[in-house]
C-alpha cells in the first residue's frame, strides 16, 4: 500500500498496543513513579509516555521489544518536567527525617527516607539509579536508555550514590544502600 493503514491493521495494532499496556503497565508505572518520586507526577508522565509510544507504535512494535523505547520516553519526560519545574529546590532544602529507633516499622521508614533522597536528587541522577538498582539493568541497558555512555551511567551512579548517603546520613546501615560495583 502507499504507507497508509488499512483498517484491519490500525484494529490490529490498537489491539497489539492495549496488549503491551496491559502486559507491561505496572512495570512501567513503577519506573515512572520512581523517576518522578510521587503518583500522581507518575501517572501524568506514563500517560504522555504511552500517548508517544502509540503515536510510533506501527514502528516500535513491528520486530522488536517496544519496552526500551518506552521506558527511555519515560526517564526523558520525567527528567524535561523536572527541569521546568523548580520541585528539586524545593525538595533539596527538606532534610531527611531523624533515624528511626529499630521496630517492626523501621523497614518502612528506611523506604520513606530513600524515597525522599531520591526526590532530592538530580533527574538524570534519579533516572539513572531507578534503570541501575530498581529495574536491575546493566550499565550498558541503562546508557542505551539514556542516550549516553558507559562511563556517564558508571560516573552519574557513583555521584548519585554518594549524594543520597550524604542525605541520609551515616546512621543508617551502609548495606540497606545499593553499592557500586569497582
Amino acid at each position: 500500500m502507499d504507507g497508509y493503514e488499512t483498517g484491519d491493521d490500525s484494529v490490529n495494532s490498537d489491539q497489539e498496543f492495549t496488549e503491551f499496556v496491559a502486559s507491561r503497565g505496572t512495570s512501567l508505572f513503577r519506573i515512572a513513579h520512581l523517576t518522578c518520586g510521587s503518583r500522581d507526577e507518575a501517572e501524568e508522565v506514563l500517560q504522555i509516555a504511552l500517548e508517544k509510544a502509540y503515536r510510533h507504535w506501527g514502528r516500535l512494535h513491528s520486530g522488536s521489544d517496544p519496552e526500551p523505547y518506552v521506558r527511555r520516553i519515560i526517564v526523558n519526560t520525567a527528567i524535561s518536567r523536572a527541569r521546568r519545574h523548580t520541585i528539586l529546590q524545593i525538595l533539596s532544602t527538606h532534610a531527611p527525617p531523624e533515624r528511626p529507633a529499630p521496630d517492626a516499622m523501621s523497614g518502612v521508614e528506611l523506604r520513606q527516607t530513600l524515597m525522599i533522597g531520591l526526590r532530592s536528587l538530580a533527574p538524570r541522577q534519579r533516572a539513572v539509579l531507578v534503570l541501575r538498582f530498581f529495574e536491575d539493568l546493566t550499565e550498558a541497558q541503562t546508557a542505551e536508555i539514556l542516550g549516553c555512555s558507559v562511563g556517564t551511567v558508571k560516573s552519574q551512579t557513583s555521584k548519585a550514590l554518594a549524594r543520597l548517603r550524604a542525605l541520609i546520613g551515616a546512621g543508617f546501615r551502609e548495606e540497606a544502600l545499593p553499592r557500586v560495583e569497582p
